[in-house]
Formats: C-alpha cells, structure tokens, sequence
C-alpha cells in the first residue's frame, strides 16, 4: 500500500506527547488561508512511499520514542484523504512495536467512513478552524459541519482528543465566538488538552514560491495580551458549559508554535 508523502520528521515535539516520528502526508480538502504549509494541498504531489519504507523511516529511532512516551503522528495536509494507508500504519506500528499513535486531522471527512481508523488512533489532535461556519468558510473554504460532528463522534466514543485552535487576530477575536468556542469544548468529553496556537507569518515565503498571494498579508501574530484574553474568554465559555452539565475538564494552557 502506498500514500503521497509530503515530508517526515524524527525529532517531532509539539505534534502529540514525548518525541515523536511525525509523517506529514500530501492532500487536504481545506484552503485555510495562513495554511504554512501552502505546497502539501495538491493530493498528487510529495514523495510516493510504502508502508514498509516508511517504518523503515521509524525503526532507527524507537528508542527515543518508547523512552519519552512517544510514537507516531500522522498529520498532513489532511491524513484522513489517504486514510487506508494510514490504517494499515498505525496496525503495523502497534503489532510491531506497540507505539503510541496520534492523528492531526481537521474532521472534515464523515467520521462514519473512518471508524477502522480511529479504532487504532491513540490520541486525536482535532484542529477547529472557527466555531462559526460562516466564518470558517471565508477563512478555509469549507463548512465545519462535519469538524463539530468529529468531535462529538470521539467525545461519545470514548476517544482521547487534544483541540487546537489557530489563534488569528481580525479573523478569530470574536468575544462570541470565543466564549462559543469554550462551550462548545466544554460540551465535550475526552478532552485532555486545549492548544491555542498564535497565527504566524512562517509560511508566507511558501505562497510566494508558488506564485501566489497571501491571503493574511499584513495581519500581524497576536500580542500576549491579545493571546491571554482570548485564553480567558474561551475559558470562561467552557466553564459556564461545565456548570450546566456538572462535568469538568483540564485547563485550557495556551502553546505557542
């Protein structure tokens, strides 16, 4: 079996817990526009590899990865378009080595068709681009119907997830929509984390590469305090949520990247 690979990394820390071999795979279905990743949308680019090749890739590096909890992170572009290969991956890297396994996914795909999958995904980064679906479709192009379902899919299913936010002012500082943002979170079960990640300006080198324009030209990444009263606000939703039902979860801590 064989998927489109954009790129690896063996020394991965901020995509899941311990040190992590992280596949990035090629294709996604959104256009976000401060994607930093501009060059992994086309889903016939990148590196064709194998399964084998690709544990071939993780073996050296076991040791790393067993010793700091580690493991396996699959991310993209949108790992669930090639969600097959990713399967019989995370199947191998468990009857093998019994290592940890972690999806970064954006939820776009129907949830019904990728079960198999999630049967074998330890932790689940679920990436929320916006709570509003009018926003969300001006900032990526897609409705986040199917993200919000995702969600709720793991939440009664028992599955562990991490929530990421990309934190970008003008386009993600709603009071509503933060407060929203926090409820909708506090609704969930399953919820180990919150990652408020601050919009940068990394990729842009990226889109003019390819010829093309910025979309974010000129919004500049979120001030601390900026940062600090989204964390509060999206807080404060996900508390109120957690009176109404009587349920808490973690903290919200913001990471930067």
């Amino acid at each position: 079996m064989n998927a489109r690979v954009h790129s690896i990394e063996t020394f991965g820390t901020v995509d899941g817990p311990g040190i992590r071999f992280v596949l990035f795979l090629q294709g996604c279905a959104l256009q976000c526009q401060y994607c930093h990743n501009r060059d992994t949308w086309n889903l016939a680019g990148g590196k064709v590899m194998t399964i084998d090749e690709v544990l071939n890739e993780i073996e050296p590096y076991l040791s790393y990865y067993r010793s700091s909890n580690g493991g396996l992170t699959v991310t993209g572009g949108e790992p669930t378009l090639q969600a097959p290969f990713v399967t019989e991956l995370f199947r191998e890297v468990k009857k093998r080595w019994n290592l940890h396994t972690t999806l970064d996914t954006n939820g776009v795909n129907d949830v019904n068709k990728l079960k198999e999958l999630y049967e074998v995904t330890d932790l689940v980064l679920l990436d929320i681009k916006h709570i509003d679906n009018k926003k969300h479709m001006d900032l990526t192009a897609v409705s986040n119907a199917r993200t919000l379902e995702t969600a709720r899919w793991l939440s009664e299913n028992g599955k562990r997830m991490w929530i990421r936010h990309v934190f970008v002012p003008t386009k993600c500082d709603d009071e509503q929509d933060l407060l929203d943002l926090g409820r909708f979170i506090g609704s969930l079960n399953g919820v180990e984390k919150f990652e408020l990640l601050p919009y940068h300006q990394m990729g842009t080198f990226k889109w003019e590469e390819l010829g093309l324009d910025y979309p974010l030209a000129g919004v500049a990444s979120p001030t601390d305090q900026e940062i600090e009263r989204a964390v509060q606000l999206i807080e404060k939703g996900r508390q109120d949520k957690n009176k109404d039902t009587g349920k808490d979860t973690n903290k919200i801590y913001p990471s930067v990247s």
